[in-house]
């Protein structure tokens, strides 16, 4: 699990690319070969494994090469950080939005009061 904030930006920066996403999604249906997640990437091999390596030091994916195979399998516990990231921010503008919406009632529902005073 992440707790450092630049694990968490290396965990973004991962997956701000459309490819690396791409390899996860793959890799959330099960391990895969550097070659299965390369065949539907339009790149080389080694650009494949470039991305992979970015990955892997995110935290996101482990590999492990069994003979002339690297299998590449996702490491569903280091979203936990961005997840808990997105979730707090998320929490703190609905508590946000949801004193505006109480003040906007109460402003609705308040009557209007005039000064006599100042009316001609």
């Amino acid at each position: 699990m992440l707790n450092k904030p630049d694990a968490l930006d290396r965990m973004f920066q991962a997956l701000a690319d459309p490819s690396r996403r791409n390899m996860v999604e793959r890799l959330s249906r099960g391990p895969a070969s550097v070659s299965e997640l390369a065949r539907p990437l339009a790149m080389s091999l080694p650009a494949v494994v470039q991305h992979l390596q970015v990955l892997e030091a995110s935290g996101l994916v482990r590999t492990e090469k069994i003979g002339r195979v690297r299998t590449c399998r996702l490491e569903p516990a280091s979203l936990d950080a961005a997840e808990h990231w997105i979730t707090e921010r998320r929490t703190a503008w609905e508590r946000r939005l949801d004193r505006l919406g109480d003040y906007l009632a109460q402003a609705t529902e308040a009557p209007e009061h005039h000064d006599e005073r100042t009316e001609p």
